[in-house]
C-alpha cells in the first residue's frame, strides 16, 4: 500500500474538525450532567476529542498494515475503547465506571439530537440522503 503524507495529515484535519463539531459539545452536556461544571469543562471536552482522534486515527492508520480480520479489529477497537475512557475519566477527574456511563449518555444525547435535527429537515421538506425528500402527506 502507498502511503501520501498529504493525504493523510488532511484527513486527519479533517476528522478532527468534524469531531469537534459533532463529539465534544454532547460529550461536555454529557459530562457536566454526571460530574458537575467544576470538573467537566468544554475545553476539557475538546482536548478529550483532539487527543482522541488524534490517537485514534495514527492507531488505526499504522495498525490497518499490520492487522486483519475481524478478531484483531475488535481487538484494536478494544483498546482504542480504553483509551478514550482514560481521557474521560483523567480530563473530568472521574472513575472508569463514571467515565464510561458519561461516553454512553454523550452518545444518547447526540443520537436524540440528530433524530429532532433530522425530523425539523424532513419537517421542512429538505432531503438530508437519510429521510424521504417528499412529504408523504402531501400525496393524500
Amino acid at each position: 500500500m502507498d502511503f501520501n503524507l498529504v493525504t493523510a495529515l488532511v484527513a486527519l484535519v479533517w476528522s478532527i474538525v468534524i469531531n469537534l463539531i459533532f463529539v465534544a459539545p454532547f460529550l461536555w452536556i454529557a459530562g457536566r450532567l454526571l460530574v458537575g461544571k467544576q470538573k467537566a469543562k468544554f475545553t476539557d471536552a475538546f482536548w478529550i476529542v483532539l487527543i482522541g482522534t488524534v490517537v485514534f486515527y495514527f492507531f488505526s492508520l499504522f495498525l490497518s498494515d499490520y492487522i486483519s480480520g475481524t478478531t484483531a479489529t475488535l481487538i484494536a477497537y478494544f483498546i482504542m475503547l480504553i483509551i478514550w475512557l482514560a481521557l474521560v475519566k483523567h480530563f473530568f477527574d472521574c472513575g472508569w465506571l463514571k467515565a464510561l456511563v458519561i461516553s454512553i449518555i454523550a452518545v444518547v444525547i447526540a443520537v436524540i439530537v440528530i433524530f429532532i435535527i433530522f425530523l425539523i429537515l424532513a419537517a421542512l421538506n429538505i432531503g438530508t440522503g437519510w429521510t424521504p425528500v417528499s412529504n408523504p402527506l402531501n400525496s393524500i
